[in-house]
Protein backbone atom coordinates (compact mmCIF):
# COMPACT_ATOMS: atom_id res chain seq x y z
CA UNK A 1 0.00 0.00 0.00
CA UNK A 2 0.95 3.49 -0.73
CA UNK A 3 2.26 6.15 2.00
CA UNK A 4 -0.86 8.08 0.58
CA UNK A 5 -3.21 4.92 1.26
CA UNK A 6 -2.10 4.23 4.58
CA UNK A 7 -2.19 7.88 6.00
CA UNK A 8 -6.05 8.03 4.38
CA UNK A 9 -6.85 4.82 6.65
CA UNK A 10 -5.01 6.69 10.09
CA UNK A 11 -7.77 9.42 9.70
CA UNK A 12 -10.88 7.23 11.08
CA UNK A 13 -8.20 6.97 14.37
CA UNK A 14 -8.39 10.96 14.67
CA UNK A 15 -11.82 11.25 14.26
CA UNK A 16 -12.24 12.13 10.36
CA UNK A 17 -15.00 10.30 8.46
CA UNK A 18 -13.54 8.35 4.79
CA UNK A 19 -15.99 8.19 2.04
CA UNK A 20 -15.09 6.54 -1.07
CA UNK A 21 -15.75 8.91 -4.00
CA UNK A 22 -14.10 7.68 -7.61
CA UNK A 23 -11.03 5.69 -7.85
CA UNK A 24 -8.21 7.60 -6.50
CA UNK A 25 -10.72 10.30 -4.75
CA UNK A 26 -12.07 10.04 -1.10
CA UNK A 27 -14.15 12.87 0.81
CA UNK A 28 -13.09 13.85 4.25
CA UNK A 29 -15.20 15.30 6.90
CA UNK A 30 -14.93 15.77 10.16
CA UNK A 31 -18.69 16.03 11.96
CA UNK A 32 -21.49 15.91 8.92
CA UNK A 33 -22.16 12.20 7.11
CA UNK A 34 -22.74 12.17 3.47
CA UNK A 35 -23.87 10.36 0.87
CA UNK A 36 -21.65 9.89 -2.68
CA UNK A 37 -24.02 8.98 -5.72
CA UNK A 38 -21.80 7.51 -8.31
CA UNK A 39 -23.09 9.29 -11.60
CA UNK A 40 -20.46 7.77 -14.32
CA UNK A 41 -16.67 6.63 -13.81
CA UNK A 42 -15.87 10.08 -14.05
CA UNK A 43 -18.50 12.25 -11.50
CA UNK A 44 -19.84 11.65 -8.29
CA UNK A 45 -22.63 13.63 -6.72
CA UNK A 46 -22.08 14.27 -2.68
CA UNK A 47 -25.00 14.67 -0.90
CA UNK A 48 -24.84 16.20 2.68
CA UNK A 49 -27.06 13.33 4.71
CA UNK A 50 -30.39 15.23 6.53
CA UNK A 51 -30.22 18.21 4.61
CA UNK A 52 -33.54 20.37 4.35
CA UNK A 53 -35.43 19.12 1.10
CA UNK A 54 -36.51 22.91 1.01
CA UNK A 55 -33.19 23.71 -0.44
CA UNK A 56 -34.44 21.45 -3.38
CA UNK A 57 -34.44 24.09 -6.09
CA UNK A 58 -31.15 25.67 -5.58
CA UNK A 59 -29.79 22.41 -6.08
CA UNK A 60 -31.99 21.74 -8.92
CA UNK A 61 -30.28 24.53 -10.63
CA UNK A 62 -27.35 23.88 -9.77
CA UNK A 63 -27.33 20.29 -10.88
CA UNK A 64 -28.94 22.13 -14.01
CA UNK A 65 -25.85 24.40 -14.85
CA UNK A 66 -23.73 21.54 -14.77
CA UNK A 67 -26.11 19.44 -16.91
CA UNK A 68 -26.71 21.91 -19.56
CA UNK A 69 -22.91 22.94 -20.12
CA UNK A 70 -21.94 19.28 -20.29
CA UNK A 71 -24.69 18.53 -22.68
CA UNK A 72 -24.37 21.19 -24.69
CA UNK A 73 -20.21 20.39 -25.22
CA UNK A 74 -21.24 17.09 -26.31
CA UNK A 75 -23.72 18.13 -28.93
CA UNK A 76 -21.33 20.73 -30.13
CA UNK A 77 -18.36 18.14 -30.58
CA UNK A 78 -20.74 15.29 -31.97
CA UNK A 79 -22.44 17.53 -34.78
CA UNK A 80 -18.58 19.32 -35.35
CA UNK A 81 -19.92 22.88 -34.59
CA UNK A 82 -17.27 25.33 -35.69
CA UNK A 83 -19.28 28.70 -34.81
CA UNK A 84 -21.42 29.54 -31.85
CA UNK A 85 -23.49 32.76 -32.09
CA UNK A 86 -24.16 33.76 -28.87
CA UNK A 87 -27.19 36.30 -28.97
CA UNK A 88 -28.05 37.99 -25.76
CA UNK A 89 -24.67 37.44 -25.02
CA UNK A 90 -24.59 39.72 -21.30
CA UNK A 91 -21.17 39.67 -19.94
CA UNK A 92 -20.04 36.21 -22.26
CA UNK A 93 -20.85 34.12 -19.41
CA UNK A 94 -22.35 31.01 -22.52
CA UNK A 95 -19.21 31.38 -24.18
CA UNK A 96 -16.72 31.22 -21.02
CA UNK A 97 -18.22 28.20 -20.29
CA UNK A 98 -17.92 26.86 -23.54
CA UNK A 99 -14.23 27.27 -23.24
CA UNK A 100 -14.20 25.96 -20.12
CA UNK A 101 -16.04 22.69 -21.42
CA UNK A 102 -13.53 22.33 -23.74
CA UNK A 103 -14.85 24.29 -26.72
CA UNK A 104 -12.36 26.21 -29.42
CA UNK A 105 -14.24 26.94 -32.40
CA UNK A 106 -15.22 30.25 -32.92
CA UNK A 107 -17.39 32.46 -31.19
CA UNK A 108 -19.76 35.53 -32.06
CA UNK A 109 -21.53 37.21 -29.01
CA UNK A 110 -24.48 39.72 -29.53
CA UNK A 111 -25.02 42.12 -26.56
CA UNK A 112 -26.75 45.31 -27.43
CA UNK A 113 -26.66 47.41 -23.97
CA UNK A 114 -24.24 49.78 -23.93
CA UNK A 115 -22.72 49.48 -20.63
CA UNK A 116 -22.98 45.74 -20.57
CA UNK A 117 -21.21 45.44 -23.99
CA UNK A 118 -18.20 46.66 -22.30
CA UNK A 119 -17.98 44.11 -19.93
CA UNK A 120 -18.51 41.59 -22.89
CA UNK A 121 -15.84 42.84 -25.07
CA UNK A 122 -13.68 43.01 -21.88
CA UNK A 123 -14.48 38.78 -21.29
CA UNK A 124 -13.17 38.72 -24.88
CA UNK A 125 -10.22 40.89 -24.90
CA UNK A 126 -7.85 37.43 -24.80
CA UNK A 127 -9.76 35.54 -26.95
CA UNK A 128 -8.91 35.72 -30.95
CA UNK A 129 -11.55 33.34 -31.80
CA UNK A 130 -13.97 35.36 -30.06
CA UNK A 131 -16.12 38.31 -31.53
CA UNK A 132 -18.42 41.14 -29.88
CA UNK A 133 -20.83 42.71 -31.21
CA UNK A 134 -22.40 45.69 -29.96
CA UNK A 135 -26.50 45.81 -31.35
CA UNK A 136 -29.24 43.46 -31.20
CA UNK A 137 -30.50 40.84 -33.77
CA UNK A 138 -34.27 40.81 -34.83
CA UNK A 139 -36.68 40.25 -37.43
CA UNK A 140 -35.68 43.84 -39.29
CA UNK A 141 -33.03 45.88 -39.66
CA UNK A 142 -34.07 48.65 -37.54
CA UNK A 143 -33.42 51.19 -34.06
CA UNK A 144 -35.79 49.80 -31.13
CA UNK A 145 -36.15 51.37 -27.62
CA UNK A 146 -35.14 48.14 -24.90
CA UNK A 147 -36.34 47.83 -21.58
CA UNK A 148 -33.16 47.61 -19.48
CA UNK A 149 -32.82 46.71 -15.99
CA UNK A 150 -29.82 45.74 -13.49
CA UNK A 151 -29.27 41.78 -14.11
CA UNK A 152 -29.80 39.69 -16.78
CA UNK A 153 -33.27 40.52 -17.85
CA UNK A 154 -33.33 43.15 -19.94
CA UNK A 155 -35.39 42.71 -22.98
CA UNK A 156 -36.97 44.43 -26.27
CA UNK A 157 -40.01 43.41 -24.98
CA UNK A 158 -41.92 45.19 -22.14
CA UNK A 159 -42.65 42.84 -18.92
CA UNK A 160 -45.91 41.63 -18.18
CA UNK A 161 -48.01 41.84 -14.95
CA UNK A 162 -46.93 38.76 -13.74
CA UNK A 163 -43.09 39.07 -15.18
CA UNK A 164 -43.19 42.28 -12.79
CA UNK A 165 -44.72 41.20 -9.99
CA UNK A 166 -42.21 38.66 -9.73
CA UNK A 167 -39.16 39.95 -10.48
CA UNK A 168 -38.44 43.44 -8.76
CA UNK A 169 -36.23 44.97 -10.99
CA UNK A 170 -38.50 44.90 -13.98
CA UNK A 171 -40.88 47.06 -12.04
CA UNK A 172 -38.91 50.33 -13.20
CA UNK A 173 -37.14 49.61 -16.60
CA UNK A 174 -35.07 52.33 -18.54
CA UNK A 175 -35.47 52.86 -22.06
CA UNK A 176 -32.29 52.54 -24.41
CA UNK A 177 -32.25 53.23 -28.13
CA UNK A 178 -30.27 50.05 -29.40
CA UNK A 179 -29.79 49.07 -33.03
CA UNK A 180 -30.96 45.67 -34.01
CA UNK A 181 -29.80 43.82 -37.25
CA UNK A 182 -31.07 40.02 -39.30
CA UNK A 183 -28.92 37.41 -38.68
CA UNK A 184 -29.41 36.69 -42.30
CA UNK A 185 -27.01 39.40 -43.33
CA UNK A 186 -24.43 38.65 -41.00
CA UNK A 187 -23.92 34.94 -41.38
CA UNK A 188 -21.30 35.21 -44.49
CA UNK A 189 -19.41 37.51 -42.49
CA UNK A 190 -19.13 35.30 -39.39
CA UNK A 191 -18.54 32.50 -41.59
CA UNK A 192 -15.73 33.74 -43.53
CA UNK A 193 -12.81 31.85 -43.45
CA UNK A 194 -14.28 28.63 -41.96
CA UNK A 195 -14.35 25.78 -44.15
CA UNK A 196 -17.22 23.84 -44.30
CA UNK A 197 -19.43 26.07 -41.90
CA UNK A 198 -21.15 24.46 -38.82
CA UNK A 199 -23.02 27.29 -36.53
CA UNK A 200 -24.84 26.54 -33.90
CA UNK A 201 -27.53 29.49 -32.44
CA UNK A 202 -28.15 30.35 -28.83
CA UNK A 203 -30.56 32.51 -28.27
CA UNK A 204 -31.35 33.66 -24.55
CA UNK A 205 -32.95 37.16 -25.38
CA UNK A 206 -35.42 37.75 -23.07
CA UNK A 207 -38.78 36.72 -24.80
CA UNK A 208 -37.34 38.14 -28.21
CA UNK A 209 -35.91 34.44 -29.46
CA UNK A 210 -38.53 34.28 -32.05
CA UNK A 211 -37.91 37.45 -33.56
CA UNK A 212 -34.10 36.40 -34.15
CA UNK A 213 -34.78 33.45 -35.02
CA UNK A 214 -37.29 34.73 -38.11
CA UNK A 215 -34.34 37.24 -38.70
CA UNK A 216 -32.32 34.27 -40.25
CA UNK A 217 -34.79 34.09 -42.95
CA UNK A 218 -34.09 31.12 -45.56
CA UNK A 219 -30.11 30.69 -43.43
CA UNK A 220 -31.93 28.78 -40.83
CA UNK A 221 -31.03 25.90 -42.50
CA UNK A 222 -27.19 26.69 -42.22
CA UNK A 223 -27.60 25.88 -38.50
CA UNK A 224 -26.85 22.34 -37.62
CA UNK A 225 -28.49 23.18 -34.10
CA UNK A 226 -29.95 25.77 -31.70
CA UNK A 227 -30.63 26.52 -28.17
CA UNK A 228 -33.67 28.74 -26.75
CA UNK A 229 -35.29 29.57 -23.60
CA UNK A 230 -39.34 28.17 -24.18
CA UNK A 231 -41.87 29.98 -21.51
CA UNK A 232 -44.58 28.41 -20.10
CA UNK A 233 -45.59 31.50 -18.29
CA UNK A 234 -44.97 35.00 -19.93
CA UNK A 235 -42.51 37.13 -18.55
CA UNK A 236 -42.49 39.31 -21.24
CA UNK A 237 -45.71 41.01 -23.11
CA UNK A 238 -46.41 39.35 -26.07
CA UNK A 239 -43.47 37.06 -25.68
CA UNK A 240 -44.53 33.52 -27.37
CA UNK A 241 -45.21 30.32 -25.35
CA UNK A 242 -43.60 27.20 -25.39
CA UNK A 243 -45.92 25.48 -27.85
CA UNK A 244 -45.85 28.19 -30.56
CA UNK A 245 -41.98 28.26 -30.46
CA UNK A 246 -41.54 25.03 -30.41
CA UNK A 247 -43.83 24.41 -33.53
CA UNK A 248 -41.49 26.91 -35.42
CA UNK A 249 -38.32 25.54 -34.47
CA UNK A 250 -39.63 21.82 -35.14
CA UNK A 251 -41.03 23.22 -38.82
CA UNK A 252 -37.53 24.31 -39.23
CA UNK A 253 -36.11 21.03 -39.24
CA UNK A 254 -34.90 20.80 -35.39
CA UNK A 255 -35.41 18.08 -33.40
CA UNK A 256 -35.00 18.32 -29.36
CA UNK A 257 -32.17 16.86 -27.66
CA UNK A 258 -33.01 18.35 -24.14
CA UNK A 259 -35.03 20.24 -21.92
CA UNK A 260 -33.94 21.61 -18.56
CA UNK A 261 -35.76 23.80 -15.95
CA UNK A 262 -34.37 27.44 -15.85
CA UNK A 263 -36.82 29.10 -13.95
CA UNK A 264 -39.51 28.26 -11.66
CA UNK A 265 -42.20 29.74 -9.10
CA UNK A 266 -41.16 28.51 -5.56
CA UNK A 267 -44.58 28.72 -4.00
CA UNK A 268 -46.45 26.45 -6.52
CA UNK A 269 -43.32 24.31 -8.45
CA UNK A 270 -44.44 25.42 -11.57
CA UNK A 271 -41.46 25.57 -13.94
CA UNK A 272 -41.44 29.42 -16.01
CA UNK A 273 -39.23 28.51 -18.34
CA UNK A 274 -37.35 25.45 -20.44
CA UNK A 275 -33.40 25.89 -21.48
CA UNK A 276 -33.83 23.84 -24.71
CA UNK A 277 -31.44 22.04 -26.73
CA UNK A 278 -32.38 20.81 -30.50
CA UNK A 279 -30.14 19.60 -33.42
CA UNK A 280 -30.68 18.84 -37.10
CA UNK A 281 -30.59 15.30 -37.15
CA UNK A 282 -29.04 14.82 -40.68
CA UNK A 283 -26.05 17.09 -39.69
CA UNK A 284 -24.75 14.65 -36.92
CA UNK A 285 -21.10 13.45 -37.65
CA UNK A 286 -20.98 9.84 -37.65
Amino acid sequence: MSLRGRAVRLLPRIGLRVVDVLPGAVLVSRRAAFRVRGLDPDAALIIRRRSRRRHWFEREKALTSYAVGEHVAAVLDQYGVNLVIDVGANRGQYAKRLRRAGYRGRIASFEPVPDVFERLREAAAGDPRWSVHPFALGREDTVTSMHVVPGTLSSVLAPSDFGAERYAQLRAPAAQRVEVRRLDGLLDELTAGIDDPRPYLKLDTQGYDVEVFQGAGERVSDFVGMQSELALMQIYEGMPRLPEALALYEGSGFEVTALYPVSRETATARVLEFDCVMVRPGAARR
